[in-house]
């Protein structure tokens, strides 16, 4: 056995974790330590080899063979696993969809699954960044606009993925910016930090979270990955976190020396700036301090319960492609429908599938998160399997119902490292010199794989042009035209949504997602997907966006919350979502706090002639001043047949009632009205009164 096996032995036998851990570090020579501080691979070499396909295997941060430990072996996501030929779940706002807690936790554990069958133990997927602006390029990647319903299913996924590997959140912090990423400086003021921006992070760390990864923008004037207040002050003395802290890839701090005096500890994914710059400006406290924390960090991973270690056919295997159309089809929304759906298949002998993306495999962006799944079902493919002996053509004219499927590729929106970005002098500094006698490299090749010369931050929350006139045109010859967009954002709809009877978010649905979109079109399950964001009315509703800026402030007012403030009717509410039954909320029983938590019960009654799931929501109801007129506590999914009654309780947070004060939170009024509720606003709502303090 080596050292480190012979650690992790001792710790499942009762020893404690930091004392193994002190007794670890001290068999490190200082050449040793400061090899855990960033990639073991050399920079151009790694460079190469990614452009050649990213992360295509376990990108190793920190092995030290004569002590026989494994090293960070990093895989990104998070819509699945990125390394192999893996499957593909639909993305993270697909999933945030679902408002299924239960449903995350099993995708978290297929993801850990299929990333430790092939070599990786540090998945680099758990991205819960608030999308302040819905043009934001990678809004695919997270959840929602709400801090709770982020946290949530952040802390949901962490569970999941811990039982085969280390799970890393990211971006940390106040990263919702793409085509501006390396070099905006985003301010804010504390009460916006602890509020808005900070609390899905710290709700992850109380999950226990692995490892936290910083971002490429600078936060209140310091660079995210070597800001001592963000990782030191916030992170590890307020919170507790005790993981390790890394960086975003090449380009995610400025000072190899200053990074490591803030509290990062590994520089990802290759040897860089450290390697460079460390040897001479060694201060050994600090290489100390976060050596302890990344062996400290490994030891608790490899001493922890884990699952048996699966086999390689877990990859793409039948169960987890199951489990990608059961979460795809559990996503999609239904935002409007005038009697066409659920469609009768015994009644329909002609189908007409037509729209740019109808035999697009579309899965998301090709950035970062990109996953090479061996297959991807598309609509017409997933409509063409599920309706045998039924005609499918692309003419509308005729046909018993017309599915037009529009919306974005990874061209309109996603992660954005175009050439201009490899050609900013500022960070080509951040390169080490080209080895002697080499003849160059590709950055622009390297750019290509590693993000993309496409997508980036939306220009328009609209549909293109010839989408919406192919929406115009089928609507006019066939009155049971079907809408099915592809997006990850909110979409504008208003001047052709009248125009045809129904429209469904299809999202990125990943390789399981055209039998999916059959499962829902075709009433085999329930439509049960509910809007994790609101949808506007227009784009003068939302927030001032630049994707350009080099400076930008936030604050604490966006989606459903400014909607709110100003009295604005959004399209479609935070939460909101059709059925194909209905719905019926009658009395709400509300207990006192008991913590940071209370509980809240009602009757749900399935009013319908068939089963359904519906979503039960918490809100608060709160009279103050600059302070959200209404936000989200709490939400629990329910499964009920035709007439069925149940009661179903619901945990609340008081958490987004609390005000940032003086460096504490306090209540932001004595008393609230608690809503259990369909969607943010609704008028059928059950209420009961929840008193904050005396």
């Amino acid at each position: 056995m080596t050292a480190f096996d012979e650690s992790v032995a001792r710790l499942r036998a009762g020893h404690e974790l930091d004392a193994e851990t002190d007794a670890l570090l001290a068999e490190l020579t200082l050449d040793e330590k400061l090899w855990l501080l960033d990639g073991d691979d050399e920079f151009w070499p790694g460079m190469a080899e990614m452009a050649a396909g990213y992360n295509l295997r376990p990108i190793v941060m920190g092995a030290v063979d004569r002590l026989g430990l494994p090293g960070l072996r990093f895989s990104d996501g998070p819509r699945g696993v990125v390394m192999g030929a893996s499957t593909a779940f639909p993305v993270s706002m697909a999933r945030g969809a679902t408002w299924d807690l239960g449903l995350e936790e099993r995708v978290g554990l297929a993801i850990g699954r299929e990333l430790r069958a092939q070599g990786a133990n540090f998945f680099g997927g758990v991205c819960i960044n608030l999308p302040r602006h819905p043009a934001w390029g990678r809004i695919q990647e997270t959840y929602g606009e709400d801090p709770l319903l982020l946290g949530e299913f952040g802390a949901a996924l962490v569970r999941g993925v811990q039982r085969n590997a280390m799970a890393v959140a990211k971006h940390y912090a106040l990263n919702s910016m793409e085509n501006a990423r390396f070099q905006v400086d985003v301010t804010a003021d504390e009460a916006t930090l602890h509020e808005v921006f900070l609390p899905h992070f710290r709700r992850v760390v109380e999950e226990g979270v692995d490892g936290i990864m910083t971002a490429y923008n600078s936060v209140n004037g310091e660079w995210a990955g070597q800001n001592e207040e963000l990782m030191e002050g916030i992170l590890r003395r307020r919170w507790g976190f005790a993981g390790v802290t890394v960086s975003d890839f090449i380009f995610g701090l400025r000072d190899a020396a200053g990074s490591l005096r803030a509290g990062l500890d590994v520089e990802e994914p290759f040897r860089q700036q450290r390697a460079q710059h460390l040897p001479g400006a060694v201060e050994e406290e600090f290489v100390d301090r976060a050596a302890r924390r990344i062996l400290r960090t490994q030891l608790a991973y490899h001493a922890r319960d884990l699952e048996p270690a699966p086999s390689p056919d877990v990859v793409f295997g039948a169960d987890h492609r199951a489990l990608a159309r059961e979460v795809a089809r559990r996503s999609m929304v239904l935002l409007k429908n005038d009697g066409v759906l659920p469609l009768d298949e015994s009644a329909i002998t002609s189908v007409a599938v037509l729209g740019r993306l109808a035999a697009t495999a579309n899965t998301g962006d090709h950035g970062s998160s990109d996953v090479r799944s061996p297959a991807v079902v598309t609509a017409l493919e997933g409509l063409t399997a599920a309706l045998p002996g039924v005609r499918v053509t692309d003419d509308p004219q005729g046909a018993d119902v017309a599915i037009v499927v529009v919306g974005y590729t990874a061209a309109d929106e996603g992660e954005y490292l175009g050439a201009d970005s490899m050609a900013d002098p500022a960070l080509q500094a951040l390169f080490p010199p080209l080895p002697e006698g080499s003849a160059g490299f590709d950055l622009s090749q390297a750019a290509a794989t590693m993000g993309s010369a496409d997508g980036g931050d939306r220009a328009s929350l609209r549909l293109k042009p010839d989408d919406v006139e192919l929406i115009r045109a089928t609507a006019a010859v066939n009155p049971r035209t079907v809408v099915v967009i592809v997006t990850a954002g909110a979409v504008i709809t208003e001047e052709w949504r009248d125009e045809v009877p129904a429209v469904l978010i299809g999202w990125y649905g990943g390789s399981e997602g055209g039998h999916a979109l059959a499962d829902v079109l075709l009433g085999r399950v329930d439509a049960a997907g509910r809007l994790p964001y609101s949808l506007p009315a227009s784009e003068e509703h939302l927030p001032f966006f630049d994707r350009t800026a080099t400076s930008i402030t936030y604050d604490r007012w966006f989606g459903q919350r400014l909607l709110d403030r100003d009295g604005v009717p959004a399209a479609f509410p935070l939460g909101f979502g059709l059925s194909y039954t209905s719905f019926g909320i009658d009395g709400l029983s509300v207990s006192g706090v008991d913590g940071e938590q209370f509980t809240a019960t009602t009757a749900v009654t399935n009013t319908g002639d068939r089963a359904g799931r519906h979503v039960v929501q918490l809100y608060g109801v709160v009279e103050a001043d600059d302070f959200p007129r209404r936000v989200l506590l709490g939400f629990a999914p329910v499964e009920l047949a035709a007439g069925e009654k149940a009661e179903v309780t619901v945990t609340g947070s008081t958490r987004p009632l609390q005000r940032w004060t003086a460096g504490g939170f306090v209540p932001a009024a004595t008393e609230v009205v608690v809503e259990a509720a369909a969607f943010s606003g609704d008028p059928g709502a059950a209420t009961g009164g929840l008193r904050l303090r005396e």
